[in-house]
């Protein structure tokens, strides 16, 4: 059953109540499969949208992050209206954009205003092409496109958790691969480039990674709520923690935390799992602020 095909999973269906002994709600959270498929899928997720989720926001590139999304989601919903795994759309769109980005961003020394103009246009190219698609799908389409906007975590197949596990294993060998020199280019991309460190090419690179965090990340919140996965864990991170291995570790347990509440609540309630997902994040944001904002935090 493909993820956005599928009507949308109501737990409340199941008439599940929460209690006070939670090793019987604990069973009760795990006792159907699509639960257990829908961790399993969440967890996975979580732990490259945090990992890459730090380093975007840590270059400043979480518009772009926003751009694939959207990206993914003409994607999705073209691959849902030709009857394709909309899993595979989100991903062969967001690679393609990437490497877009990539090479109409110019030279390095351009980056900032070139790439700007970049994603600008393919942001705008994408959003007229979903348009498109959502203008030419029939009403029993109408709970993919649903899906693809809000995330359907609750509807992920046993297929799609084997293709996000592959896409999990890639995007995180990527990044450990070009973490160091990535850190370098994205703090002092100057300093990096008289080093001999190839800052283009780690553009290019990180690009692709981020491409595959965001399809991923889709499945969960959707296009509209992607920043709860991707910009406010490492945002979190940032603001308790300036070392880098520090903020990268607890921007992903973040990412788990948020995933795995969002899923445990969502499941006891018949609201969706993407508005606890964000509220989850949003609420910590703010309390990580407005603790900052004590008076004796400043001394």
């Amino acid at each position: 059953m493909p993820i956005f095909t599928t009507i949308l999973i109501s737990t409340s269906a199941f008439d599940v109540q929460p209690s006070w002994d939670l090793k019987a709600d604990f069973q009760q959270l795990f006792a159907y499969h699509f639960m257990q498929t829908a961790f399993l899928a969440g967890t996975l997720i979580a732990l490259i949208a945090g990992f890459v989720g730090y380093f975007m926001v840590l270059r400043g590139q979480s518009f772009a992050g926003h751009t694939l999304a959207n990206v993914g989601f003409a994607g999705a919903a073209g691959a849902v209206l030709l009857g394709w795994s909309p899993v595979l759309g989100l991903l062969t769109c967001c690679i393609a954009a990437a490497i877009g980005i990539g090479v109409l961003s110019g030279q390095h020394e351009q980056t900032q205003w070139e790439q700007g103009v970049a994603i600008g246009t393919i942001h705008t190219f994408v959003l007229s092409l979903g348009l498109l698609f959502v203008h030419l799908s029939s009403s029993s389409n109408a709970a993919g496109i649903y899906s693809i906007l809000f995330g359907a975590v609750l509807g992920i197949s046993d297929r799609d958790v084997m293709v996000i596990a592959l896409t999990t294993v890639v995007t995180l060998l990527g990044l450990i691969a070009i973490a160091r020199p990535l850190l370098f280019a994205s703090i002092d991309p100057e300093v990096a480039l008289a080093r001999g460190v190839p800052v283009r090419l780690l553009d290019n690179t990180f690009l692709v990674l981020l491409a595959f965090a965001v399809a991923q990340s889709v499945q969960v919140v959707g296009v509209l709520l992607i920043f709860a996965l991707l910009v406010t864990p490492a945002a979190i991170a940032q603001q308790i923690t300036a070392h880098p291995t520090f903020a990268v570790g607890l921007s992903v347990f973040l990412a788990l935390v948020f995933t795995w509440l969002g899923l445990a609540i969502a499941y006891f309630t018949p609201y969706p799992v993407g508005f606890f997902i964000t509220s989850l994040a949003f609420g910590t944001y703010v309390l990580v602020r407005l603790f900052k904002l004590v008076p004796w935090m400043k001394r």
